[in-house]
Parts: C-alpha cells; sequence; structure tokens
C-alpha cells in the first residue's frame, strides 16, 4: 500500500518486492548447565544424569536445525531436572529433620 501522494518509480512498477519476515525461534533452551549440576549435586535415582543426556540431544537437534524435535528432548529434560531437585530438596530436608530429632532424643535420654 502506498500512500496518497507516492509515485512509483519505473523500477518499482516492473520489478515489486516482497518482504517475508521468517521469525526462527530457535532459542530452545537446553537446559545442560541445570542437568549437570543436578547430575553433580543432586543425583537422586540418576534422574540428574538421564537429563543431562537429554540436554544433550536437545543440544545436537538445535544444532541440526530440528527445532521440534529440541523443544521435546529440552521439555524431558525439564521435567527431569524439576523431578530430580523436588526429590532431592525433600530428601535433605527428611534427612535434616531425622538428624534434628534424633540429637533431641539422645538429649533428652542422658540423665542429668
Amino acid at each position: 500500500m502506498f500512500k496518497k501522494g507516492h509515485h512509483m518509480t519505473k523500477t518499482e512498477r516492473t520489478h515489486p518486492s516482497t518482504v517475508i519476515n521468517i521469525h526462527s525461534d530457535s532459542t530452545v533452551p537446553d537446559h545442560v548447565v541445570w542437568s549437570l549440576f543436578n547430575t553433580l549435586f543432586f543425583n537422586w535415582c540418576c534422574l540428574g544424569f538421564v537429563a543431562y543426556a537429554y540436554s544433550v540431544k536437545s543440544r545436537d537437534r538445535k544444532m541440526v536445525g530440528d527445532v521440534v524435535g529440541a523443544q521435546a528432548y529440552a521439555s524431558t529434560a525439564k521435567c527431569l531436572n524439576i523431578c530430580a531437585l523436588v526429590i532431592s530438596i525433600l530428601f535433605f530436608v527428611a534427612t535434616i529433620v531425622i538428624i534434628v530429632l534424633n540429637i533431641a532424643a539422645i538429649a533428652q535420654a542422658i540423665p542429668r
């Protein structure tokens, strides 16, 4: 659409131009750092390692150009990372509570 008062040049009349904008959403997060962190510190039932494997697969798919495959692997890695993190936090909290309760029981059992 041309505005009022705009005159087309000879080139514009003979060679019309079309602009196509392609939005590339190739910025799929692969969660490799989070998976590596879970592998090293919160490796509950090897969920961190499995998440790391899916993260690497996601990065490989992204490098090939398969955005849908990369998103699928990244989504699986994210779910595994969340599960590993939640289970590990619950495990550590339960361990601390058990230790505190045992220390309190031992302190009460000592005669004064």
